[in-house]
């Protein structure tokens, strides 16, 4: 079962599995989602964390969606998006993942 997310979701490819106990009572639940590969990720460009800034302020201004943090946070492999916000810190701007850039040809 196909999970209950929009496409720009985190957890849009996230399967929606079903636990059944001895009662028989059916509970829903997200399966594990892992963080993709680094090498999964096209970069985009670079920015570099200045004092004052949040993530999804970074996302707004590079992605046009501050709700798509996540995106940095996966291609940057942070567990936690608040871990990425270190004054002096380049984070890595990239496509989604699977989504191969232009190459250098």
């Amino acid at each position: 079962m196909a999970a209950p997310f929009p496409p720009t979701s985190r957890y849009a490819a996230t399967e929606v599995a079903v636990h059944e106990d001895a009662d028989g009572r059916r509970t829903p639940y997200l399966r594990r989602r892992f963080v993709p590969q680094p090498e999964a990720f096209a970069p985009l460009t670079e920015h570099e964390v200045t004092e004052g800034e949040r993530l999804d302020t970074v996302t707004a201004q590079h992605l046009g969606d501050p709700e798509q943090f996540w995106r940095v946070a996966d291609a940057n492999r942070a567990m936690r998006p608040d871990d990425l916000m270190e004054v002096g810190r380049r984070l890595r701007i990239t496509l989604p993942a699977g989504i191969p850039g232009v190459s250098d040809a």
